[in-house]
């Protein structure tokens, strides 16, 4: 076998990572341009999803580009009824604040990706003791497409409050396949500095004394 010599990162290029890690954000819907993305960004998005890592080399992503404003239109509509059912689960000002907030972009950014985890047939090496081990592949490939995008100064938010099996519908996906991330794309005209849960004091960001824990809990 061939060796080829190990690319290593100076300090310049570790601390451009680490801007990138600090500077990513779940961009919303008041905040997306209808500015096209070019397909050779969309490319290195996706590049970036495939880079990621997998149990076993399984791979077990697949990816659906939306752009059809129907097709958005009718995801926007299970937002909505599970929005309305997710509001009653908080109580007086919590559940006032949480009205307020834009949760999605998925009528105003110019590109959705739902991202599916579709199982292998039998054994994945890997994956025999721990079985969820294939979807947290893919939401490392989830997570490599926000960083891509990010260093493209390309929003993402990610809208969780969906109803999967409704999406599936929808997108006509597969029965085995399993919705793990419905995301936004867009240019946006601004990336907040900080998170902005953070900023409007939703909650407040962890010390990391607070979560990290020596040997044993």
């Amino acid at each position: 076998m061939e060796e080829h010599p190990q690319r290593l990162f100076d300090n310049e290029e570790q601390q451009l990572l680490e801007e990138i890690l600090i500077h990513r954000r779940d961009v919303r819907g008041n905040h997306f341009m209808n500015t096209p993305i070019p397909q050779e960004a969309i490319d290195r998005i996706i590049q970036a999803a495939l880079a990621a890592p997998s149990v076993g080399f399984s791979q077990p992503w697949e990816f659906v580009l939306v752009r059809d404003q129907k097709t958005k239109q009718a995801v926007k509509e299970t937002f909505s009824e599970e929005t309305e059912k997710a509001a009653l689960q908080f109580a007086d000002e919590k559940q006032r604040e949480y009205i307020k907030l834009k949760l999605e972009g998925i009528m105003e950014s110019p590109l959705n990706i739902a991202v599916f985890y579709k199982p292998k047939e039998g054994p994945v090496l890997g994956q025999t003791s721990m079985p969820n081990m294939g979807k947290y592949s893919v939401v490392c490939a989830i997570q490599n497409m926000w960083l891509m995008a990010r260093s493209l100064n390309i929003g993402m938010g990610w809208v969780s409050i969906l109803d999967p099996e409704k999406v599936k519908k929808v997108l006509k996906a597969p029965e085995e396949n399993q919705l793990i991330g419905y995301l936004c794309f867009g240019y946006t005209d601004m990336f907040y500095n900080q998170p902005e849960l953070e900023l409007r004091k939703w909650d407040r960001k962890k010390l990391q004394k607070e979560v990290i824990i020596e040997e044993r809990y």
